[in-house]
């Protein structure tokens, strides 16, 4: 089977409250886009629903996983266990589909080294500011300020990784983000490269730190 009919990984990634799960939707609202869903050891948020945005397991069960060799990723992000199965991934590639990764730094480098033979784009998504990123974050935890705390502590040890993605796009504006990651999309899905300026992006970030 040649690569070109095969589908590609995308792997969106960023510091909490970003932004990244929400784009993440919409790009997998795209013709033959889908998105991995994955196991997940943490309590649903409101709304979330088993199945369609993670599958909500205990320990237990997401260790026997890891003991099967199961995962095609894993980590622990924020003392809970995250992780995507491999089958369920090789069969959509296989099938032509486009799959979307919706994992940080430490799942990201994982799929980098396991050298499968798919075409794989990688997308770090910043926020225009820390004073944005917390207002993001605090709208989302209203009532645990210690999650928000906690966020924000960690994103600067989250932001050291932006270079081992291919792409660094701000979310100031969704659909703006949204716009500029689909022009990355479609360049890298047709064999082209997406020239974007790489200096202006590092200077943003040393800002952010």
């Amino acid at each position: 089977m040649s690569l070109k009919k095969r589908g590609a990984m995308i792997i969106l990634s960023s510091p909490s409250g970003a932004g990244k799960t929400t784009l993440v939707k919409l790009i997998s609202e795209k013709k033959n886009f889908f998105t991995s869903i994955s196991h997940t050891t943490r309590t649903p948020r409101l709304n979330e629903i088993n199945g369609v945005d993670y599958f909500f397991i205990n320990e237990i069960e997401f260790q026997k996983l890891i003991h099967d060799d199961k995962f095609l990723e894993h980590a622990k992000v924020f003392n809970n266990l995250y992780g995507t199965t491999k089958k369920n991934v090789i069969d959509k590639l296989n099938q032509g589909k486009n799959v979307i990764f919706d994992i940080d730094w430490q799942g990201t480098n994982q799929i980098i080294q396991s050298n499968l033979n798919y075409k794989l784009i990688t997308i770090f998504i910043i926020p225009p500011s820390k004073t944005v990123l917390q207002e993001r974050l605090s709208n989302r935890h209203k009532k645990d300020r210690s999650i928000v705390e906690e966020r924000i502590k960690q994103f600067d040890d989250d932001l050291l990784h932006w270079k081992d993605y291919d792409y660094v796009v701000v979310n100031d504006e969704l659909q703006t983000c949204y716009n500029n990651i689909i022009k990355i999309l479609e360049a890298e899905l047709n064999n082209l490269k997406y020239v974007y300026d790489k200096d202006s992006m590092e200077k943003h970030i040393k800002k952010l730190i």
